[in-house]
């Protein structure tokens, strides 16, 4: 064989070879493409929140930050943002821009001032579900929620009007505002259904969060002669007043029983988180809509604090409990007339009962109180 045949048969070879590897290693029609890379984790669903006063006052922001914790708690892909002890004023306007500006998709502010300055960033941020607490204006990003508290503070007067023994009680108030009017009159309501002879005295401090303010307001309370405190106010400084004079309070907003655990009887309570998960859950699947939201207490977004058995009497406890099924099944309307103003007119006749509408525009007390709007 001479030398070209050779490398002609040697070329042969080496193809060949080549052809077989390749064959090899090739992949077959037939078989599997490969499994897709992981995607990426999905995108997390910023909520925001803006509160009036620090979470630490142990009332009503305090009630609404254990919301914002059973959302993000129980609501898969939820982050939570926050900012605390924000002014009703143009700072509540700036916070909320901040928040839409992060990427919130939902934004719940949580204080009555906040409302026009919460329309306003509505207005610039369509694509952002606005919901503000307690208020009345709405837009088709913007809704309204809050709980039927009146129907717990009627309860607590029933507490307050079998416990008392001077037939005073005094009631610290933030704000001469509808909702504030409203819970009051709710409350003598209730101290009026057990005890005809008790009058409930009203002091203004005409703030939400100021510890000493409200403190001093309910001494002063207490020092004409009142035996039981109730109040509208953002912390526990009115049930610390309580405790040092040895007397009795009705809380608010949260269980502050071990603020005051010789004086707290019981208290209307807040329970936001359902409410936060079940809203957040409607805008993350499209289901959302503009809406007014005011709960009753069959809805568990108000109730009353546990009751403290080292102050309340069996009685007490069972005349509450009574009235609160009757609540609860609705037989029981608190503003059902007759009833009549602190001059003794007649505002609903017996037989009616106020609108929705009425009950949120209160600007009248009833009978039974001292104290002017």
């Amino acid at each position: 064989m001479n030398k070209f045949r050779k490398m002609s048969v040697l070329l042969a070879l080496i193809l060949a070879l080549a052809l077989i590897v390749a064959g090899c290693g090739g992949k077959k029609v037939d078989e599997p493409a490969p499994a897709p890379a992981p995607s990426e984790e999905p995108e997390e669903f910023l909520v925001g929140f803006v509160y009036v006063s620090p979470i630490g006052d142990g009332g009503w922001t305090y009630a609404h930050d254990l919301g914002r914790q059973y959302l993000e708690a129980n609501v898969p892909g939820v982050k939570t943002a926050y900012y605390e002890a924000v002014q009703e004023g143009p700072d509540a306007e700036r916070v909320i821009t901040e928040l839409a500006e992060k990427g919130a998709k939902v934004i719940f502010a949580t204080s009555f001032g906040f409302m026009d300055y919460m329309l306003s960033v509505a207005e610039r941020y369509p694509d952002v579900v606005f919901m503000h607490c307690s208020g009345y204006k709405t837009a088709d990003n913007m809704g309204t929620y809050f709980g039927k508290i009146y129907q717990a503070r009627y309860l607590s007067g029933i507490a307050a009007g079998m416990k008392t023994e001077t037939n005073k009680i005094g009631y610290v108030a933030a704000f001469p505002i509808p909702e504030v009017v409203r819970g009051i009159n709710a409350f003598t309501l209730g101290v009026k259904s057990v005890n005809p002879d008790a009058t409930v005295s009203v002091v203004w401090t005409n703030t939400w969060y100021d510890p000493g303010t409200e403190k001093q307001a309910a001494l002063g309370l207490l020092d004409m002669g009142a035996d039981v405190i109730a109040q509208h106010q953002d912390t526990p400084g009115p049930m610390q007043a309580a405790e040092e004079k040895g007397v009795w309070g009705v809380s608010y907003n949260s269980d502050m029983t071990h603020f005051a655990p010789n004086a707290i009887m019981t208290g209307p309570m807040w329970n936001w988180g359902p409410y936060y998960a079940n809203t957040v859950k409607a805008v993350m699947d499209g289901t959302w809509s503009s809406h007014q939201y005011w709960g009753p207490m069959s809805d568990g977004i108000v109730d009353l604090a546990p009751y403290n058995e080292n102050v309340m009497t069996p009685e007490m406890i069972e005349a509450v409990e009574a009235a609160k099924a009757k609540v609860l099944a609705g037989e029981l309307d608190i503003f059902a007339g007759p009833i009549k103003d602190q001059s003794g007119q007649v505002k609903v006749p017996e037989g009616t009962s106020m609108t929705d509408g009425e009950k949120l525009g209160f600007d009248w007390f009833v009978e039974g109180v001292i104290g002017s709007l």
